[in-house]
Protein backbone atom coordinates (compact mmCIF):
# COMPACT_ATOMS: atom_id res chain seq x y z
CA UNK A 1 0.00 0.00 0.00
CA UNK A 2 1.48 3.39 -1.12
CA UNK A 3 2.23 6.19 1.67
CA UNK A 4 -0.35 8.27 0.54
CA UNK A 5 -3.55 5.48 0.86
CA UNK A 6 -1.77 4.52 4.11
CA UNK A 7 -2.26 8.05 5.37
CA UNK A 8 -6.29 7.46 3.93
CA UNK A 9 -6.62 4.55 6.17
CA UNK A 10 -4.42 5.69 8.96
CA UNK A 11 -7.55 9.26 9.47
CA UNK A 12 -10.20 5.96 10.24
CA UNK A 13 -7.82 4.42 13.20
CA UNK A 14 -9.81 5.00 16.52
CA UNK A 15 -12.87 6.39 17.29
CA UNK A 16 -15.35 6.21 14.51
CA UNK A 17 -16.31 9.02 13.37
CA UNK A 18 -18.63 9.96 10.11
CA UNK A 19 -15.64 12.53 8.11
CA UNK A 20 -16.03 14.30 4.76
CA UNK A 21 -13.39 13.90 2.36
CA UNK A 22 -12.68 17.38 2.88
CA UNK A 23 -12.18 16.49 6.89
CA UNK A 24 -10.10 13.16 5.87
CA UNK A 25 -7.65 15.20 3.39
CA UNK A 26 -6.70 17.36 5.88
CA UNK A 27 -6.31 14.87 8.48
CA UNK A 28 -4.38 13.01 6.22
CA UNK A 29 -1.70 15.67 5.56
CA UNK A 30 -1.29 16.10 9.04
CA UNK A 31 0.77 13.02 8.17
CA UNK A 32 1.86 13.34 4.83
CA UNK A 33 1.53 16.76 3.65
CA UNK A 34 1.90 16.61 -0.07
CA UNK A 35 -0.97 14.17 -0.15
CA UNK A 36 -3.36 15.40 -2.91
CA UNK A 37 -7.55 15.54 -2.82
CA UNK A 38 -7.59 13.50 -6.55
CA UNK A 39 -5.43 10.85 -4.17
CA UNK A 40 -8.08 10.84 -1.40
CA UNK A 41 -10.94 10.81 -3.52
CA UNK A 42 -10.05 8.08 -5.43
CA UNK A 43 -8.82 5.94 -2.14
CA UNK A 44 -12.35 6.65 -0.71
CA UNK A 45 -14.09 5.49 -3.77
CA UNK A 46 -11.81 2.19 -3.84
CA UNK A 47 -12.55 1.67 -0.03
CA UNK A 48 -16.50 2.03 -0.59
CA UNK A 49 -16.17 -0.29 -3.84
CA UNK A 50 -14.10 -2.78 -1.92
CA UNK A 51 -16.60 -2.89 1.64
CA UNK A 52 -14.38 -1.37 3.80
CA UNK A 53 -16.29 1.72 4.43
CA UNK A 54 -19.52 2.96 3.84
CA UNK A 55 -20.54 6.35 1.85
CA UNK A 56 -23.30 8.06 3.73
CA UNK A 57 -25.52 10.86 2.19
CA UNK A 58 -26.24 13.31 4.96
CA UNK A 59 -29.25 15.47 3.38
CA UNK A 60 -27.75 18.07 1.50
CA UNK A 61 -24.47 18.10 2.72
CA UNK A 62 -21.36 16.31 1.11
CA UNK A 63 -21.21 12.34 1.60
CA UNK A 64 -19.49 11.06 4.99
CA UNK A 65 -17.41 8.14 5.16
CA UNK A 66 -18.11 5.63 8.23
CA UNK A 67 -15.12 2.90 9.01
CA UNK A 68 -17.92 0.71 10.74
CA UNK A 69 -18.70 -1.85 8.45
CA UNK A 70 -18.57 -4.68 10.81
CA UNK A 71 -22.37 -4.57 11.80
CA UNK A 72 -25.42 -3.63 10.34
CA UNK A 73 -26.52 -0.28 11.33
CA UNK A 74 -28.72 3.62 10.67
CA UNK A 75 -27.97 6.82 11.25
CA UNK A 76 -29.01 9.64 13.32
CA UNK A 77 -28.33 13.12 11.97
CA UNK A 78 -28.60 16.61 13.41
CA UNK A 79 -30.59 18.63 10.57
CA UNK A 80 -29.12 21.80 12.25
CA UNK A 81 -25.00 20.89 12.67
CA UNK A 82 -24.98 17.56 10.44
CA UNK A 83 -23.71 15.89 13.20
CA UNK A 84 -23.81 11.59 12.40
CA UNK A 85 -24.11 8.78 14.98
CA UNK A 86 -24.75 5.48 14.47
CA UNK A 87 -27.63 3.65 15.65
CA UNK A 88 -28.67 0.09 16.16
CA UNK A 89 -32.54 0.44 17.03
CA UNK A 90 -33.87 -2.71 18.49
CA UNK A 91 -35.89 -4.66 15.92
CA UNK A 92 -33.43 -3.99 13.18
CA UNK A 93 -33.14 -7.66 12.19
CA UNK A 94 -36.95 -7.74 11.61
CA UNK A 95 -36.95 -5.16 9.23
CA UNK A 96 -37.91 -6.61 6.22
CA UNK A 97 -40.24 -5.84 2.90
CA UNK A 98 -42.76 -8.05 1.82
CA UNK A 99 -42.80 -9.70 -1.81
CA UNK A 100 -45.89 -7.07 -2.84
CA UNK A 101 -43.55 -4.12 -1.03
CA UNK A 102 -40.41 -5.52 -3.21
CA UNK A 103 -41.88 -4.82 -6.54
CA UNK A 104 -39.81 -7.95 -8.26
CA UNK A 105 -36.25 -6.03 -6.63
CA UNK A 106 -33.49 -7.76 -5.07
CA UNK A 107 -32.48 -5.88 -2.27
CA UNK A 108 -28.69 -5.41 -2.24
CA UNK A 109 -28.33 -2.84 1.12
CA UNK A 110 -30.65 -0.43 3.27
CA UNK A 111 -29.77 2.83 4.67
CA UNK A 112 -31.86 4.74 7.10
CA UNK A 113 -31.30 8.01 8.23
CA UNK A 114 -33.41 9.40 11.35
CA UNK A 115 -32.82 13.26 10.89
CA UNK A 116 -33.46 15.43 14.37
CA UNK A 117 -31.88 18.06 16.53
CA UNK A 118 -28.98 17.08 18.48
CA UNK A 119 -28.60 18.14 22.21
CA UNK A 120 -26.12 21.47 21.66
CA UNK A 121 -28.75 22.32 18.61
CA UNK A 122 -31.50 22.37 21.05
CA UNK A 123 -32.96 18.87 20.88
CA UNK A 124 -33.71 17.42 24.26
CA UNK A 125 -33.77 13.61 25.38
CA UNK A 126 -36.90 12.69 27.54
CA UNK A 127 -37.70 8.96 29.10
CA UNK A 128 -41.28 8.12 27.71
Amino acid sequence: MSAQRRAVVDVFTGEHVHLTADEILLQAREDLPEISRATVYNTLADLVEMGELLAVSAGDGPKRYDPNVARPHHHLMCTHCGELKDVVPEGLEALNLSAAELHGYRLVGVDITFRGLCADCGGTAHDT
